[in-house]
């Protein structure tokens, strides 16, 4: 289960570049940071790569599904994740590349999570499951047109959501491997029980040749 490290270098670099982003505050160290204010930017590669901090309320792209929904989609996220981790778990022996995408989907799905259960709470304005997640990558995109709406702009997202995506693109790339590598490993098992089994019959057959001749001598 060493794959489960990718998970968790993933949660604890989502967590601290979104600290960094939000500012964070400690009294007892006389420690505050402020970060960024909503909507700033800060360029890093021109106009094509900024930091642009941005709250999602709930869904992707800004989408607000509503604070009942929303409660559900948080839990949802915590079963989910939980889940990840089991199955991850029993794929423990499969290939690398299938292993990899799952830990950096369950990486992403618990850094997002984080923000949903405890940011509301950590800075103080909604209770546990309803804080809001923290984006701030943004990149340049090509002109497009999508149901009567015009993007020049990737959504701005986090590494969590890039973590998904990873994994996500690892799980496609990889799948007719995933699935040519288990169906020789059953071939080969199937194989081995035929040869098993004929290998018993053979001696089945001697034992009982050599019983027969045995008794004809005794005759």
């Amino acid at each position: 289960m060493r794959i489960v490290f990718v998970s968790i270098v993933v949660v604890v670099l989502d967590q601290l570049s979104k600290i960094f982003v939000k500012g964070f505050s400690i009294p007892s160290l006389n420690v505050n940071f402020a970060g960024m204010t909503q909507g700033q930017r800060i360029p890093i590669i021109g106009d094509f790569f900024r930091l642009t901090f941005i709250e999602n309320p709930g869904m992707a792209f800004g989408y607000d599904p509503g604070s009942q929904v929303k409660l559900w989609i948080s839990l949802f996220s915590l079963l989910a994740s939980a889940g990840l981790l089991v199955y991850l778990y029993y794929i423990r022996n499969q290939n690398f590349s299938l292993r990899l995408s799952i830990a950096f989907i369950l990486g992403g799905a618990v850094g997002n999570l984080i923000d949903r259960m405890f940011y509301g709470v950590f800075y103080g304005y909604a209770p546990l499951f309803y804080g809001k997640v923290v984006d701030f990558l943004d990149f340049d995109f090509f002109n497009i047109s999508l149901l009567g709406r015009s993007y020049d702009r990737w959504p701005i997202f986090n590494f969590a959501d890039a973590a998904v995506s990873i994994g996500v693109l690892i799980l496609i790339l990889f799948y007719k491997r995933h699935n040519k590598e288990k169906e020789e490993t059953e071939a080969f098992e199937t194989n081995l029980q035929v040869e098993s089994n004929a290998g018993q019959q053979i001696t089945k057959e001697d034992l009982n040749g050599e019983t027969d001749k045995g008794k004809e001598i005794q005759d």
